[in-house]
């Protein structure tokens, strides 16, 4: 661990929740992948790129968790849109769990131990 190492603590965090984050931004309405980039980008602690995003999206795709379908754009060209799936919200949920434990967990022993 290295002293203040902020940076690199913030991008290991991210990293394990972000799918998940994307998942979440779906499980109310369809997005397209800037919206999603753009909605993410927005979210503190959770700057992130198109570069991130679309890899991503094509792995959870993959996976199975979000499906796709194009629609015609007021703004361009038609855009591919993401949609959560079955597995994609079994998924979703199941993090919901584990996190709020974790989190809970965390925050006890942050607490506990009387960190600043």
């Amino acid at each position: 661990m290295v002293p203040g190492g902020t940076t690199n603590l913030l991008t290991q965090m991210r990293r394990g929740a972000i799918e998940y984050c994307v998942l979440a931004l779906l499980n109310n309405e369809d997005r397209y992948g800037f919206d999603l980039t753009r909605s993410l980008a927005a979210a503190d602690g959770l700057v992130t790129s198109e570069g991130t995003v679309y890899p991503l999206l094509t792995r959870l795709r993959q996976e199975g968790l979000v499906e796709t379908f194009w629609q015609e754009s007021s703004q361009g060209p038609p855009r591919r849109y993401y949609r959560l799936t079955k597995d994609g919200r079994v998924a979703l949920k199941a993090f919901v769990v584990q996190w709020r434990r974790f989190r809970d967990t965390v925050d006890s022993l942050l607490e506990s131990g009387g960190a600043p």
